[in-house]
């Protein structure tokens, strides 16, 4: 196997791995939806409730990451 294939490899794991830590990763995967709909509360001030509040507007990653903290 070859270096350049050796190193596409690993640089399709190393991504594959970033995506889904982001994805169970609340902070990264509801940023979007932060910045929409509770931009301004500060961290410890009801950011996860109100997530939860627009759930139904929220992008489906969020939507799982969310989900997942539920199960910790």
């Amino acid at each position: 196997m070859s270096k350049l294939s050796i190193a596409a490899i690993a640089f399709v794991v190393a991504f594959s791995a970033a995506a889904s830590a982001q994805s169970s990763d609340p902070r990264g995967a509801c940023k979007a939806d932060y910045d929409k709909f509770c931009a301004g509360l500060a961290p410890g001030g009801g950011i996860v409730a109100c997530l939860n509040g627009k759930r139904d507007q929220l992008s489906a990653t969020c939507k799982t990451a969310l989900d997942s903290r539920k199960k910790k």
